[in-house]
C-alpha cells in the first residue's frame, strides 16, 4: 500500500497547472519536491500556491528560480499586490504555504517573521427566517437533482458545520445512522465523524439516499474546485436572498452549539474574552466516542 509521503511525491511529479505557463508548473514541482510535504492534500495546496506565485513572477519579468521567487520580499509583494482583492484568509494561507516551501527549499533566505495580515471577523450566522427561506428556495428548484444537492449543501453546513473544501468530498454513503443519530464521515486532512443536528437529519438522509455513492453536492471528482459556487450559481430564483455563503452556514452551526452548550455563560463566569486558552485545555481532554458525540451534538 502506498504511504502518504509516496502519494505526495506522485502528486508532485504529475502536477500541471491548467491555464498557466509551463515554467510555472515546472517551478512548482521543483520547489514542492524540495519541501517534501507529508501528504497528497498538503502537496496540492503547496503546488497551487507555488504555481500561482511563479505565474505572477513571470508576468513581472522575474526569473523562475527558488532564490528569486521564494525570497521574502517577493512573497510579500505577491501576497499584497499579486493577490490584491483575494480574501484575507486565502492570502494568509498562501503566504504561510510559500514560507513553508521557502524554509525547506532555500532556508538561507528567510529572516524574521513578516507583519501579520489583518484578520477578518467571524461571519454572522443566518437568522431562522433566512434559514427557512433558503430551504424554501431549495424546494423550489426545477429538477430533483438540484433540489437534493442544494438541500444537502444546506444540511451539511447548518447541520454538521462542514466547510467549503469538505463539502465537495461527501458522498451519500458517507451519511449513516450511528450511535442513535445521523453522522457524516468527513475525509481529508481533518478526517472525522460529525453528528447532524436533529432538525436536519431527515432532509439530509433523503438527499444521501438520492446521491448514493455519488457526491452529494454534485461533480465527479473529490478535487474539483468551486463546487459550491457552481451549485449556488445555477440555483433558480431566490430573489432577495443574496448569495449563499457556506461560511455563514458553518457560523450558524457553531452559534447554535455555543448557545446550547452554554459557552457564553462559561466565558462570562470565567472572565474569558478569547477562546485560545479554552481550546488549549480542550485539546488535553480525552476525545469523545461516537455515542458521546451524538448525545452532545445531535440534539
Amino acid at each position: 500500500m502506498q504511504s502518504r509521503s509516496e502519494a505526495a511525491r506522485a502528486v508532485v511529479a504529475g502536477y500541471t497547472a491548467q491555464g498557466l505557463p509551463g515554467a510555472a508548473s515546472q517551478f512548482a514541482r521543483a520547489a514542492v519536491a524540495a519541501a517534501a510535504p507529508a501528504g497528497p492534500a498538503r502537496a496540492r495546496s503547496l503546488l497551487w500556491a507555488c504555481s500561482r506565485l511563479a505565474a505572477w513572477g513571470l508576468a513581472c519579468g522575474l526569473e523562475p528560480r527558488a532564490e528569486v521567487l521564494l525570497h521574502p520580499s517577493t512573497i510579500e509583494r505577491y501576497v499584497t499586490a499579486g493577490m490584491r482583492g483575494s480574501p484575507l484568509g486565502r492570502r494568509r494561507t498562501v503566504r504561510a504555504d510559500l514560507r513553508f516551501v521557502a524554509r525547506r527549499a532555500v532556508p538561507s533566505l528567510l529572516g524574521a517573521e513578516p507583519a501579520a495580515l489583518a484578520r477578518s471577523g467571524a461571519k454572522p450566522p443566518y437568522t431562522p427566517a433566512e434559514v427557512a427561506a433558503w430551504f424554501a428556495h431549495a424546494a423550489a428548484q426545477p429538477t430533483r437533482a438540484r433540489r437534493e444537492r442544494l438541500t444537502a449543501l444546506l444540511c451539511l453546513g447548518l447541520g454538521a458545520g462542514l466547510e467549503r473544501g469538505e463539502l465537495r468530498g461527501v458522498r451519500g454513503t458517507d451519511v449513516e445512522h450511528r450511535a442513535g443519530g445521523l453522522v457524516v464521515a468527513v475525509h481529508g486532512e481533518r478526517a472525522r465523524r460529525v453528528p447532524v443536528l436533529a432538525r436536519y437529519q431527515a432532509p439530509l438522509a433523503a438527499s444521501a439516499a438520492f446521491a448514493g455513492g455519488r457526491f452529494m453536492c454534485g461533480g465527479v471528482s473529490p478535487t474539483r474546485k468551486n463546487v459550491t459556487s457552481r451549485l449556488v450559481g445555477r440555483a433558480a430564483g431566490g430573489v432577495g436572498l443574496g448569495r449563499l455563503d457556506t461560511g455563514r452556514l458553518r457560523a450558524t452551526w457553531l452559534a447554535a452549539h455555543l448557545e446550547h452548550l452554554g459557552v457564553a455563560a462559561l466565558f462570562a463566569a470565567a472572565g474569558v474574552r478569547s477562546g485560545q486558552r479554552i481550546a488549549e485545555l480542550a485539546a488535553r481532554l480525552a476525545p469523545p466516542d461516537d455515542t458521546a458525540l451524538v448525545a452532545t451534538l445531535g440534539w
